[in-house]
């Protein structure tokens, strides 16, 4: 089609996820201002989009997700492990598990120290406070009044969860009372993204709000093909909808795409490393070789137990006992299926010399069959081991012009042999926890990897069996100072080299964080929005950042 817009916006966002719904929203909060925000997903109207036990029936399929799968993983067997991402208005944190966590201060110290000025600990707490109610929490360092409504994990109604956390402290941590809090490290209860029963997106907390706004345009089932480059400047973005073309003029264009879709439509954009980017038939428009590169996800494995006392949620998982729980959501929205089931969880570190935990344990009161996504048909638990600060990279690179073809994912998990003796210590601390008097009257038999998989040689060629991933991709747009020739943004979010547009998701973390990842986007967002309107950036609360404490183990 010619180049002529459809129409002319102030602001274009691309995807609707976390990110682009935190932009949409505050960036709308000036009237002048026009916004139109692209999803290539539907609407996000599915009751089990709402119901936070819905989880397994909205991740997977390709109705509500992009169901990525990596490449041959080759320190994995040459497995191709699956990826899902959010293909829904609200994006992953309409389909993710709800976990509420930021990671550890020093991660965004980090984040500066790496070129990310005016990203640290300090500049970030208050839009982490700004995105949150957080009932019952710290005033200095927690938020109360913002979109996101948080619960925290109920353990007093779990003896499975109230028992983990008390084989933690037998087996030498702390107990904490809040995981982003001053103190991360240890085991407690795990906050979750929901309230009074129901899962809070990003689309349900920022852009609900938000859509009656005459200033604010949302168009669903957009698939973003490209952004329009003249000169040195993005002038728009070229999109599909019902199998025709539209052109959409911008001010500015914001990828808000995630660490897969927003690095690929760089690449289609003809931005990107030019040896790649010639490999996949594209014409280079706009030379930076880190795009797609630095892709970091926590790897996952787990540990299954049986359970000698009928309290897990198994029977919850049939027939009848699932229509019940499904029935009392709907009338009070209280029951199983009211939460996300990571009532607690633990941090704790590999290795002595480490200033902060770099392994994270969750807790499940009841087992997935290994590899599957079926609940295990017996009383049992599992805990996933996952590596916070994993040093291997991996990359997405688009290996056609083809916009509605998938690009390769390569995880490249394992690459870095410190991984693997992370892990393999891990496991090591994990089974020490579960060996605790406090679990004793639950922790039956180890059904998983199971007493075959003992001595460090059985276990590494178990994690290489079985290591999935924790679905946190990051890293691959990082930021980074002026002279870092693998960052793709400034610290404005502001793309390298090109004027009018910028990167605004989980692909623009320079590290990856110790926690989930949905947090610290959404917080991504609540800054980035204040950058783009020049706005004056929120700061700490005086004496905020005092006492934030590490302990180690005695």
């Amino acid at each position: 089609m010619s180049g002529r817009a459809d129409m002319s916006w102030d602001y274009v966002i691309a995807g609707a996820g976390s990110a682009g719904c935190v932009l949409a929203a505050r960036l709308t909060e000036d009237p002048a201002c026009r916004v139109l925000l692209l999803e290539a997903g539907p609407e996000d109207r599915s009751i089990w989009l709402r119901m936070p036990a819905g989880m397994s029936r909205v991740v997977w399929g390709e109705r509500y997700s992009w169901a990525f799968t990596s490449a041959p993983e080759p320190h994995l067997e040459n497995r191709r492990l699956g990826h899902p991402r959010g293909k829904v208005l609200g994006g992953s944190s309409s389909i993710n598990g709800m976990v509420w966590l930021r990671g550890h201060p020093r991660d965004f110290d980090g984040w500066a120290q790496l070129g990310a000025r005016c990203w640290s600990y300090e500049d970030v707490l208050p839009y982490f406070c700004r995105a949150e109610t957080a009932p019952n929490a710290d005033d200095l360092v927690r938020g109360k009044s913002g979109p996101i409504r948080i619960t925290r994990g109920d353990v007093d109604g779990s003896p499975l969860a109230k028992a983990f956390i008390a084989a933690g402290v037998e087996a030498g941590y702390p107990e904490t009372s809040d995981f982003n809090g001053r103190q991360q490290e240890g085991f407690g209860a795990v906050e979750r993204s929901t309230w009074r029963g129901r899962r809070w997106s990003a689309a349900h907390a920022y852009l609900n709000p938000a859509r009656n706004r005459p200033n604010l345009t949302v168009i669903t089932g957009a698939h973003v093909l490209r952004v329009e480059i003249e000169g040195q400047r993005a002038t728009g973005l070229r999109y599909s909808k019902a199998g025709r073309e539209h052109f959409a003029a911008a001010g500015e264009v914001i990828l808000c795409g995630g660490a897969i879709g927003s690095p690929h439509v760089l690449q289609l954009s003809g931005i990107g490393s030019p040896k790649h980017l010639e490999s996949a038939g594209i014409k280079v428009r706009h030379a930076l070789p880190g795009v797609g590169e630095n892709l970091n996800d926590h790897p996952d494995l787990v540990i299954q137990h049986a359970c000698k006392q009928p309290v897990s949620l198994y029977p919850v998982t049939r027939a009848p006992r699932s229509w019940l729980a499904g029935v009392e959501w709907m009338l009070r929205g209280s029951g199983p299926a009211a939460t996300n089931h990571f009532e607690a969880g633990g941090f704790v570190t590999s290795r002595r010399e480490l200033d902060q935990p770099d392994i994270q344990f969750t807790f499940m009161p009841l087992a997935v069959v290994p590899g599957g996504t079926d609940v295990l048909a017996k009383h049992a638990f599992q805990v996933h081991i996952d590596l916070m600060r994993p040093r291997s990279r991996g990359h997405v690179r688009a290996t056609s012009s083809d916009p509605f073809q998938a690009p390769e994912i390569l995880f490249n998990y394992l690459d870095d042999p410190q991984d693997l003796a992370d892990l393999r210590t891990g496991v090591h601390l994990l089974r020490d926890v579960l060996s605790q008097p406090a679990l004793a009257p639950f922790a039956g038999a180890e059904l998983f990897p199971g007493p075959t998989v003992r001595t460090d040689e059985e276990i590494d060629r178990w994690i290489r069996q079985t290591l999935e991933t924790c679905y946190h991709p990051v890293g691959t747009c990082r930021m980074g100072a002026a002279d870092d020739p693998g960052a793709v943004v400034d610290p404005e979010c502001r793309v390298r080299g090109l004027e009018g547009l910028r990167v605004v998701d989980a692909s623009i973390m320079p590290a990856i964080v110790s926690a989930n990842t949905n947090a610290p986007t959404i917080m991504i967002a609540e800054k980035a929005a204040d950058i783009i309107r020049g706005r004056t950036p929120l700061r700490s609360t005086p004496n905020a950042n005092e006492n934030l404490t590490r302990r180690t183990n005695a």
